[in-house]
């Protein structure tokens, strides 16, 4: 399966948007940013960005299109996020109604869109030193799990935060997580490091969302938090419509990942859990 890996952000958008390229992204356009996407009709979207500033670590907001628009201005140069990504997920009253590759047929005017950080955009950066993604090893989507984590609720959103999860060698875990701690905007330091079941993932082999992969000897597994733990606050919320990107499957931006760098803050260090 071609990679994408060295291709224009731009140019793989075009073939997204004619439904040419329907999987996930990870490893596509190496050193371009990648996205969640979020999409509310207006009256619950006071609710959402407060949600989202009080769990920034799981919902760090890159990019707000205003009700009705549809065209990027931030992370892209005027992309349309209602046929530029891969695939969909649509929610009617909470409960998942269907995936597709282009939403333009359910677009409403009153449609607020919130651009949130991946955990994909730091990857290239892992390669680049020398830690293999295993998913993208793999040809598969990146596992992810709800967690026992609790979400500060705002309004009607609340509910469990969601994370990646990546298997790290142990000689690489501190390398890992300063890398990491670079990119604040796309989720930063892990959030936990070790034993799964502290964090209530029973079986690793069993995901919420994405693809299992192998854990090799003298690998932990390590968690991020997910841009797609809006889609588990959504249970609780039930807003009649709510668009999402299908997990993995993320908007590719023309934004470079170095400019998502940052100084890791005290709150992003205070996450990352006790390594074994």
């Amino acid at each position: 399966m071609r990679s994408y890996a060295n291709e224009a952000p731009n140019r793989v958008r075009k073939l997204i948007s004619e439904e040419k390229i329907t999987g996930p992204t990870s490893g596509m356009c190496n050193g371009f940013a990648q996205a969640n996407l979020v999409i509310l009709p207006k009256k619950y979207s006071d609710d959402f960005k407060r949600f989202a500033n009080l769990n920034s670590k799981a919902c760090p907001v890159l990019e707000i299109l205003e009700a009705g628009e549809k065209h990027t201005k931030y992370l892209a140069n005027n992309a349309n996020i209602a046929s530029e990504l891969p695939k969909y997920r649509i929610y009617k009253n909470g409960a998942f109604h269907l995936e597709t590759t282009n939403i333009e047929s359910y677009w409403q005017v009153d449609f607020v869109s919130f651009l949130i950080g991946c955990s994909f955009t730091f990857e290239a950066a892992l390669m680049a030193s020398g830690i293999e993604v295993r998913h993208i090893a793999m040809n598969r989507n990146v596992p992810m799990y709800k967690t026992n984590i609790m979400t500060v609720p705002a309004g009607r959103f609340s509910g469990p935060v969601v994370v990646s999860m990546r298997p790290i060698r142990k000689d690489q875990i501190d390398q890992t997580i300063a890398i990491t701690s670079e990119f604040p905007e796309v989720h930063g330091a892990p959030i936990h490091i070790g034993n799964p079941l502290e964090i209530g993932i029973t079986d690793l082999n069993s995901p919420d969302y994405g693809d299992a992969v192998s854990i090799n000897e003298g690998e932990i597994p390590v968690f991020w938090a997910c841009g797609v733990t809006p889609q588990a606050a959504v249970e609780n919320a039930k807003p009649e419509w709510m668009i999402t990107h299908a997990p993995g499957h993320m908007f590719i931006a023309d934004l470079k990942n170095e400019s998502l760098k940052g100084i890791c803050s005290k709150e992003d260090s205070q996450w990352t859990s006790t390594r074994p």
